[in-house]
Order: C-alpha cells, then sequence, then structure tokens
C-alpha cells in the first residue's frame, strides 16, 4: 500500500485480509481467533469470507504495580501466562507480586468472559488451522501471548492476520508463526494503530456481543 490510510474502517479491513487469505490451502476447517475489542470486526469478516468458525480470545496485559500503564507480560482466557522475563528482574517484581497481578487479571478476564454471555471460548483448536486476527499490532506482546496460549492447544496450524502493524511487532510475530499476513507494515519511531484507519472507533462491548451473536445466529439458520 502507497497512500496515507490504509483503510476505511475495521470492516474494510477484514475484507482485505479475506481476499488475501481466500486461496490459502487450510488442511481443516478454519477457526478465525479474534483478539476483542477491535480484532472482533475485522475477524466477523475473514470468518464469513472464508466459511470459517468465529471465537474470540481475550488477552490482558499484566500491569507493573504502581505504573498500570506498563506491563511486564500477559494473560489469556486460554489459560497461557507469558512474562517479560528481563523486565520483571529489572523492575524488581517479586513472586507475590507477580501472584497478584495475576489473580487480579485473571478475574478480570473471567468477569470480562460472562459479559460476553458465553460466547467466548467454545471453539476446540485441537488439530485446526487457527487464524490468530487483530486490528493491529504496536508491541505485538498481546498477540505473542495468543499465539502461545493457542500453540499449547496444539491446532493444526497458527496464522496470524492483522491489517497493521509496526515494524518490530512484524518482525516478531512473524517468527513465531508459521503464516504471518499484514497488508500495511510501517517503520519509524512513532506507530499508533488507529493511524491506518480513516473511521476509528473503541469497540464497546455490545458491538463484540452483537457480532458474535449475529454471526453465531447466522452460522445456525445456514446450518438447519
Amino acid at each position: 500500500m502507497n497512500h496515507l490510510i490504509a483503510y476505511q474502517d475495521r470492516t474494510e479491513a477484514g475484507q482485505v485480509l479475506a481476499r488475501d487469505l481466500i486461496n490459502t490451502k487450510f488442511e481443516t476447517r478454519p477457526v478465525v481467533l479474534a483478539i476483542p475489542n477491535g480484532g472482533i470486526p475485522v475477524g466477523v469478516e475473514i470468518a464469513t469470507e472464508l466459511d470459517a468458525d468465529l471465537d474470540a480470545i481475550i488477552v490482558r496485559k499484566l500491569q507493573i504495580p504502581g505504573n498500570p500503564e506498563a506491563g511486564f507480560g500477559a494473560l489469556t482466557s486460554h489459560g497461557a501466562l507469558l512474562l517479560n522475563e528481563s523486565l520483571v528482574r529489572s523492575v524488581g517484581l517479586k513472586q507475590n507480586q507477580i501472584d497478584m497481578v495475576v489473580q487480579q487479571t485473571q478475574d478480570q478476564i473471567d468477569r470480562r468472559k460472562a459479559d460476553y454471555q458465553g460466547l467466548v471460548g467454545i471453539a476446540d483448536l485441537s488439530k485446526k488451522d487457527v487464524i490468530l486476527v487483530d486490528d493491529g499490532l504496536a508491541s505485538g506482546y498481546t498477540m505473542m501471548a495468543a499465539i502461545e496460549s493457542v500453540r499449547s492447544l496444539s491446532p493444526n496450524s497458527i496464522t496470524v492476520a492483522v491489517p497493521t502493524s509496526s515494524e518490530s511487532a512484524a518482525n516478531l510475530v512473524g517468527e513465531a508463526v508459521g503464516s504471518f499476513l499484514c497488508p500495511w507494515v510501517e517503520s519509524g519511531f512513532i506507530f499508533a494503530v488507529a493511524n491506518a484507519y480513516k473511521n476509528w472507533h473503541d469497540v464497546p462491548d455490545s458491538e463484540v456481543i452483537e457480532i458474535l451473536e449475529r454471526f453465531r445466529n447466522r452460522r445456525y439458520t445456514l446450518k438447519g
């Protein structure tokens, strides 16, 4: 891409990714596993076009005590814990501090899963071709946690598909999976996922629930 704004919105971004993925030869019916909240409107377009299943994986940053903007790792709704060991050592976090933050973060994930009314975490990923989706990668650390979480469930393959990424995150994530798709990679000191979109908004939980319900209802109707 060679223009300033890559996508009108997340819907268009998902459609672009879907067109790039449509000829991929998956061995199984893929599962699109999107990271809420912004990854859901991207992922539903891919799942619809590929006739894939759609599910979500919740990933939460482990916040450094006293500095909520900074994280020393991540925890996922599939139970994977990923720690930035070098940062843990440099900050001087003790094991009891880590355990406390992990428990607090697990409680946040449990509440979020409850908010999604049983619509999250229902797909069986074992021996499936999994497509991990978000609306963009800044540091890539959230996606790395998702990758490790899915890998522990013995999938057939893992593909990461995102509309935009920083160059450093693209390199990090691209080396971690067999297939990495990102049409809009930006280099430079300053990067923001929102800059790739003309129309950008924070996706509320209500929109996530609506998208997942509509997709599941449509799939049930087609099967019926």
